[in-house]
């Protein structure tokens, strides 16, 4: 067996490690056969990674995103990390900064704008092709900053997962395979209610598997269009695809509002911040902690407190990290 096929071989375990404990993976197989293929091309030797390689690999290359490049180096520092626990040298490349910035600044509702968005979704015409429109987008903008879901799991949320007798909402398609459980509040656990003695009336409902579904009782992956027709409804201008307001912003909202109560009400965000990473399917912490330069930054009445109490936890980087 030559070295680069024992290299291949152990990159092929890591990725078969990763798959076990239940990630899909899938990106990360397609970067393990590029690093492989360039290991190959520089004549690399021996299950070995050395620092020329791994910087060589973690150069940002021409017209690369961020987010794609800082997917690269965490790549490449998982499998360093992985020889290194197998007891093979490697060189784990250390991180520039501590939060992956983005250009988009997120819109963060105010409490007026809430009210605004929710009744104009309830005033949104129901169509012969779409005669449940105004019930359910009503109820899954409510649900969105309610419970600071992504809109993914919101789409792939299916019957078997809401417990409507608890008020229980479980997770399972969930990004970074954070499966979880969100408790729902005494209103938003009625609105569900309500909703499913109303849908039981429609047959594409009723024969689907999915909470939240179209006409055609498939997975409702479309909330895009309904949720601009409703900022239109209720006079809040869009600065166009990519520039918002977006519906992702509807969870940044409920972070920034969560943690505003939670200083105005004086609670300890020390141990906080931990649950609500939990609670919103962080991958870590990082996330989290961006929303409190986020939340100072929108309410000067709190600054004083976020930085004499929690200013070690607050990131200097004041960009948006997607989540």
């Amino acid at each position: 067996m030559n070295s680069l096929k024992y290299l291949s071989n152990l990159g092929l375990d890591y990725i078969a490690e990763k798959q076990a404990l239940g990630n899909k993976y899938q990106k990360n197989g397609q970067m393990m056969r590029r690093f492989l293929q360039l290991a190959q091309q520089n004549g690399y030797e021996g299950p070995v990674l050395e620092r020329e390689l791994v910087e060589q690999w973690c150069a940002k290359t021409a017209y690369e995103t961020e987010n794609n490049h800082q997917q690269r180096i965490g790549f490449i520092r998982g499998f360093a990390q992985y020889l290194t626990r197998l007891g093979y040298p490697a060189y784990i490349y250390e991180r520039k900064s501590s939060v992956i910035s983005y250009n988009y600044q997120p819109h963060i509702f105010t409490n007026r704008e809430l009210a605004k968005l929710f009744r104009a979704a309830e005033a949104l015409p129901d169509t012969k092709r779409y005669p449940f429109k105004s019930t359910q987008i009503c109820l899954i903008l409510k649900t969105l900053y309610s419970t600071g879901m992504r809109s993914s799991e919101l789409a792939h949320l299916r019957k078997v997962d809401v417990n409507l007798t608890s008020g229980v909402l479980f997770i399972s398609e969930a990004k970074f395979h954070k499966e979880r459980y969100i408790p729902l509040n005494p209103t938003l656990h009625r609105k569900f209610r309500e909703y499913t003695n109303y849908m039981c009336g429609f047959r594409c409902w009723n024969d689907s598997e999915y909470f939240f579904v179209n006409s055609a009782g498939k997975c409702h992956k479309d909330i895009y269009h309904p949720f601009r027709e409703t900022l239109k409804l209720a006079g809040i201008s869009h600065g166009g695809r990519g520039y918002g307001p977006r519906m992702h912003d509807l969870r940044h909202t409920f972070a920034v509002h969560c943690l505003r109560n939670w200083v105005r009400d004086g609670k300890d965000l020390t141990n906080a911040l931990p649950y609500l990473a939990v609670y919103m399917g962080h991958s870590g912490i990082r996330s989290t902690q961006y929303y409190l330069r986020l939340t100072s930054e929108l309410y000067p009445d709190i600054t004083q407190t976020l930085d004499a109490d929690y200013g070690w936890m607050v990131p200097e980087v004041g960009t948006y990290e997607d989540d």
